[in-house]
């Protein structure tokens, strides 16, 4: 029988600087989309999934995230010393997510459809899978340009692209985190670990039926908005 829960780290310890003015004062996942904070859709998802334990990351206005999270069953990887970009948030959280295979959310992203967190845990098949990445096809992203991450072929194994064809990582995935151990480095990117899996043909993409935006700058959130709507 297939896992169906798993603990959720949210990244939430970013400094929001495509968000400009929007964020000079108040940390990008305490933004409000459709009168709500983003963080608090996060976790909503992340209850509706049945994720936990569920820990967020904090650094920039770190002070506001905690007080806005305080009395809730979330547990805080404080990272006011120095921001380790999410291999290191995530390596440092370990011992708050515990054993096995985590899942992690961005909260600045908006959905329209089925929840990811559920889909990922649904699909995940630790026998053939070190990381199973929620993708969406390039065209159909929303609030977001540039070049698609990964391409994805017909048993949704992932490789890298090279330009616009492809697919784009959504921001929500279910990874085997014991490769951060080898990363010698205290600041990096899960794009290491990422880079490994694919060499071990281990990364899987997960196409989301449903819509989606990045919520990443003032327009994206604009679209955001009426994606809801």
């Amino acid at each position: 029988m297939r896992q169906r829960s798993f603990p959720l780290m949210i990244f939430a310890a970013g400094f929001g600087t495509r968000m400009r003015h929007l964020t000079a004062d108040l940390p990008k996942p305490l933004l409000r989309l459709g009168g709500r904070p983003l963080i608090d859709r996060a976790l909503d998802l992340a209850a509706e999934a049945g994720a936990g334990p569920v820990v967020v990351n904090i650094h920039y206005l770190g002070a506001r995230i905690a007080a806005h999270l305080r009395g809730r069953p979330v547990a805080l990887s404080d990272e006011s010393t120095r921001i380790l970009e999410t291999g290191g948030g995530l390596r440092k959280a370990l011992p708050l997510l515990g054993p096995g295979p985590v899942m992690t959310l961005n909260p600045d992203v908006v959905w329209r459809g089925p929840n990811p967190l559920r889909l990922l845990a649904e699909a995940w098949d630790p026998a053939r899978m070190d990381g199973l990445l929620l993708t969406l096809d390039r065209g159909r992203v929303r609030g977001r340009t540039g070049n698609a991450d990964f391409r994805i072929d017909a048993t949704g194994s992932l490789t890298r692209a090279s330009g616009a064809e492809g697919v784009v990582y959504l921001g929500a995935q279910i990874l085997v985190p014991d490769g951060l151990a080898q990363i010698a480095d205290e600041v990096f990117s899960l794009n290491r670990l990422w880079d490994r899996m694919i060499a071990e043909g281990r990364l899987f993409g997960l196409p989301y039926p449903g819509q989606w935006c990045d919520v990443g700058s003032p327009e994206g959130l604009v679209e955001a908005e009426a994606l809801l709507s």
